[in-house]
């Protein structure tokens, strides 16, 4: 077996870390603009950062997913 891809199943699961992350950033920035508190602004910032980035992987890591075609 020397394909080195992602299963469907992994393929799934990748899929929806990908969609509960994009949901974790939107919520953050969202809480961001209406925040006066300084220390939870810098927490959700950090959010923020973190989350752009592990959507960058899932991305890439999604690239190697298999397809029903």
């Amino acid at each position: 077996m020397d394909d080195l891809g992602l299963g469907y199943h992994e393929t799934m699961e990748t899929h929806e870390m990908l969609n509960f992350k994009t949901d974790c950033l939107l919520k953050s920035k969202m809480v961001m603009g209406i925040c006066f508190d300084n220390d939870l602004k810098k927490l959700l910032e950090k959010d923020v950062e973190q989350s752009i980035q592990a959507i960058q992987e899932l991305k890439e890591l999604y690239k190697t997913a298999k397809t029903l075609s």
